[in-house]
């Protein structure tokens, strides 16, 4: 699905405008679609979609196969019934305020609350039965799930491995206790769920039909405070009592000195493969529903990992472990066919993940901010680029191109605006258009890039857990005459359908 030239933009839902908190799944997400339309772009990137737990980080969710609640729309609820106009006063900020979690997710709950009461109250007999169908097609999650974040609130949001021992240990009799306990919290969070999927179809539908294509994001690891964790414990490396022997994380690398230390599990390779693999083989195939490409984060994991000691502060005395990721993607693919993923292939890159992503066809990531450092050469540098390739000015974990450029030593951008034969004034312009010039097949930016903004836009800073995944944009960020801008390079450098380039007058009137 990449082997073509085409091009797209980084936005995560979350960062869209809109009156209440936080970026929806609503009218502002086919207002997005229809920009990108108009900019001849047919690729839209976001970070994972499931509900974020520690630190409201995408990374770390709760499952991998729900929804994230906050993503819906309650504009939509009031359209559907099940909310009156009034409810969503208590709910107004300001319309690109910054995400402010601790006040959004009270709130949000209360009105989803609010919206099950109605949808219970009126007992529509369409809602009813689309939910009906929708809980019949996805038990094999949804069931799980549903009383894992009951439980979770029954129990104040403590993680499930300080919960009494035979609910920790799944225990069938206290399973059953709790399902009887818990029957209206379990049954409001499948109906949430059915909620966020209603609502996320709409809007995949929707860029389908202006032949847009959404990359979807999924992390290499999952969350130990997860119902992934919890129900499938023999997957992990876990001891007797279900604590986590080694936990995952990057050694000392560009974004920090002592490494990362993500705190997830790792998993057991060897139950996995016995397994037939079938825990990820799901994990795929459902994130297959909500995407047309998958990018997977830390590709590297699959060739090697870094393992640190649990209940170490820092990554430093980790130590790398090989995986047996040939054997496992042989698994994946006798299951779904040809794979269409991106390798997240960045960090310490050595000649077993590169065989291992060239072997299955996977396109690797390169990023423009990582080519520019004056002391040495690097594979970033455009001039190192294969085709088969997705070239980005930057990540989510990046700083913005100003904001980088502000901060980068005198040496390092002389060494840009040189390469570039340009001034500092419109190097982020410039930056999308090495992207797009490239003869990488795939060249995505994030919306902060075009948008020209500075640091105060940057999404996560990674080794943080504040202040990070809060940022928005603006109503007014995507008007016509930027659409334009973008879709003139686009047609310049071949990455449009139609493969039409721009005539004399098109080119005059840009």
């Amino acid at each position: 699905m990449l082997n073509q030239r085409s091009s797209g933009i980084l936005l995560h839902p979350t960062s869209l405008p809109g009156n209440y908190g936080i970026g929806t799944l609503g009218k502002e997400a086919f207002h997005f679609i229809d920009f990108l339309s108009k900019a001849d772009q047919h690729l839209w990137q976001i970070l994972p979609l499931g509900p974020t737990g520690f630190a409201d980080s995408p990374y770390q969710s709760f499952s991998s196969a729900a929804g994230n609640p906050l993503l819906i729309d309650p504009e939509l609820l009031v359209k559907n019934g099940l909310l009156e106009s009034q409810d969503l006063r208590v709910a107004e900020t300001p319309e690109e305020a910054p995400v402010d979690y601790g006040t959004l997710i009270p709130m949000k709950l209360s009105l989803l609350k609010k919206a099950y009461e109605q949808f219970i109250k009126k007992n529509n007999p369409d809602q009813q039965k689309g939910f009906r169908n929708f809980t019949n097609h996805n038990g094999s999650w949804l069931n799980d799930y549903a009383l894992f974040m009951a439980l979770k609130e029954h129990f104040q949001w403590e993680p499930w491995y300080t919960w009494d021992e035979p609910l920790k240990m799944r225990d069938p009799s206290a399973l059953n206790d709790y399902r009887a306990l818990l029957s209206e919290a379990i049954e409001f969070q499948k109906f949430i769920q059915y909620l966020f999927f209603l609502q996320w179809f709409a809007v995949q539908d929707y860029a389908h039909l202006k032949k847009i294509r959404i990359i979807g994001d999924i992390p290499l690891y999952v969350a130990y405070d997860s119902v992934d964790v919890w129900v499938n414990p023999r997957f992990f490396r876990l001891d007797e009592s279900l604590t986590p022997v080694a936990v995952g994380g990057v050694p000392p690398d560009y974004f920090s000195e002592t490494g990362q230390l993500w705190g997830n599990p790792l998993y057991d390779w060897d139950a996995i493969l016995d397994d037939g693999c079938t825990w990820w083989i799901d994990r795929i195939r459902n994130n297959l529903k909500l995407y047309d490409i998958i990018r997977i984060d830390h590709f590297r994991g699959f060739a090697a990992y870094w393992s640190v000691p649990y209940g170490d502060e820092t990554a430093v005395n980790g130590e790398w472990i090989a995986c047996p990721g040939k054997e496992f993607f042989q698994c994946l693919e006798n299951s779904l066919g040809d794979l269409p993923l991106i390798a997240e292939d960045l960090g310490v890159i050595t000649a077993d993940v590169e065989e291992l992503r060239d072997s299955n066809g996977f396109p690797g990531m390169k990023i423009l901010q990582f080519a520019f450092d004056s002391a040495e050469a690097n594979d970033h540098l455009p001039y190192n680029f294969t085709k088969n390739t997705v070239v980005y000015t930057g990540t989510h974990d990046n700083d913005t191109i100003l904001g980088w450029v502000q901060s980068a030593s005198p040496e390092d951008r002389e060494f840009l605006l040189d390469y570039l034969n340009s001034a500092e004034s419109s190097v982020c312009w410039d930056l999308i258009r090495l992207a797009w010039a490239s003869v990488a097949n795939t060249a995505i930016v994030p919306m902060q890039d075009l948008l020209e903004l500075g640091t105060e836009a940057r999404m996560n800073l990674p080794g943080t857990t504040d202040n990070n995944w809060r940022w928005r944009a603006s109503s007014g960020s995507f008007g016509d005459e930027l659409a334009e801008k973008l879709a003139h390079i686009t047609r310049l450098y071949g990455r449009m359908t139609t493969r039409k380039h721009p005539g004399k007058q098109e080119k005059q009137q840009t």
